[in-house]
């Protein structure tokens, strides 16, 4: 078969997109906004009960299903569960915009305010929130990035300068992002995001209970 005689086409086609929304039972008057995204094969379940604890009950948190599935095993059963993910390396640009698209609905959706919107991203979602951040400056007040890495094409690619306040939260033992990766994100981000607050906390690559009162402190200042 010849490779003349073959045309790639594409169509465009209504994609469902799901998400949790937590209202609190007693929200705060400087209740924040929070948009949780998931790591590589977890759900937003998953997502949701591991943030609220961290941020506190008194914010609303809404928690995205990434669009795209994947088996995983559970107890040792292959394939015994679905998970999500945002991304592969097959035409990235397409997953970055849906992930902003997703963002921007869901914000749309409840009515949030963009000063009370904060990003809570772990793992693969760490790298789609930065280019959120400088391709919709504005959008929202911050983010919190848990055990994440910062875009491949960030020294490159004409990102936008973000007003958004940011906590990076890394860990000694992470397999995918240890300190000689991590270590050098607060330099490289500040270029574009100035008001970062980083810190390196003990464990591997996990969503650490010990980042609690960090990120609620961080939070605190937001209010103010």
């Amino acid at each position: 078969m010849n490779s003349d005689q073959i045309e790639r086409r594409s169509f465009l086609l209504p994609f469902r997109c799901n998400y949790l929304l937590r209202k609190p039972e007693h929200p705060s008057p400087g209740a924040f906004f929070i948009v949780a995204l998931h790591g590589h094969a977890m759900t937003p379940e998953q997502m949701l009960w591991l943030t609220v604890p961290l941020v506190g009950e008194e914010h609303y948190a809404a928690s995205l299903q990434g669009p795209y599935q994947i088996w995983v095993n559970r107890n040792g059963e292959p394939r015994a569960d679905v998970a999500f993910h945002w991304s592969t390396r097959f035409e990235p640009e397409h997953s970055w915009r849906l992930h902003h698209d997703m963002i921007l609905n869901v914000i749309a959706e409840i009515g949030a305010a963009s000063e009370r919107v904060v990003l809570v991203g772990f793992s693969q979602s760490v790298a789609l929130n930065y280019r959120f951040l400088c391709t919709h400056p504005g959008a929202v007040r911050g983010a919190i990035a848990i055990c994440g890495g910062i875009p491949g094409d960030w020294d490159q690619r004409p990102y936008q300068h973000s007003p958004a306040a940011v906590l990076h939260i890394a860990a000694r033992e992470d397999e995918y992002y240890p300190p000689v990766v991590a270590e050098t994100f607060p330099e490289r981000l500040r270029t574009r995001i100035p008001d970062l607050e980083f810190h390196m906390l003990d464990g591997g690559h996990r969503i650490p209970t010990a980042a609690r009162p960090i990120m609620q402190a961080w939070l605190a200042r937001l209010s103010r």
